[in-house]
């Protein structure tokens, strides 16, 4: 009779600890799979921020700036109005405050590795925010696409951080020589990166 009753105990306490350890491993796999999904979402996560530009020494343009980060890569694109026809410059520069009539409250071109003027990608150096020169056309309309790993929104790294700077959009071209600016003209166009 003894026998009989332990067999059943034996059969049962094998049970549950068969079942303790399904449901253990169920909870680990649940856990790794929930950490998979953290990681792909913020590889995949897109940052984005838009800006209106703000006319600046009268000269009646405007548009937006938006910047776009994935995966690493920050992408700027501006779509603007109002300009004269021809090339002129864009860059990046060091402060976000547009508030002065003729645009020089933004500081310079946003330099945090103090490299010389040059244009974008130069051997010697550039400034990160040397970013060129586009193409309006008869009717005072551009747009212009960038994209560089070079720059991010609101990380730690304040040799790439775009947050806290200026887009400017000057009356000329910058000639990617002249020191500190490239001699580009007036900055006709400003907005603040702020987020």
């Amino acid at each position: 009779m003894k026998k009989l009753i332990a067999l059943p105990l034996v059969l049962l306490l094998f049970t549950a600890f068969s079942c303790k350890e399904v449901k253990k491993e169920t909870e680990n796999a649940s856990e790794e799979v929930e950490e998979a999904v953290e990681k792909v979402v913020k590889e995949v996560q897109v940052e984005s921020i838009k800006f209106q530009m703000e006319p600046k020494n009268d000269s009646g343009i405007s548009g937006e700036v938006t910047f776009t980060e994935e995966n690493g890569e920050v992408k700027m694109m501006a779509s603007l109005s109002g300009l004269t026809e021809g090339k002129h410059a864009i860059h990046i520069h060091e402060k976000a405050d547009c508030s002065s009539a003729d645009g020089k409250s933004t500081g310079g071109h946003w330099n945090p590795t103090f490299q010389p003027h040059a244009a974008w990608g130069a051997e010697g150096g550039y400034h990160k925010g040397d970013i060129g020169n586009f193409d309006a056309n008869a009717e005072g309309n551009a747009k212009v696409e960038f994209e560089t790993s070079e720059w991010c929104i609101g990380c730690d790294d304040e040799t790439k951080n775009i947050v806290g700077k200026a887009v400017i959009v000057h009356q000329g071209v910058d000639d990617f020589t002249s020191q500190p600016s490239g001699a580009a003209g007036a900055r006709v166009a400003c907005t603040g990166i702020i987020q």
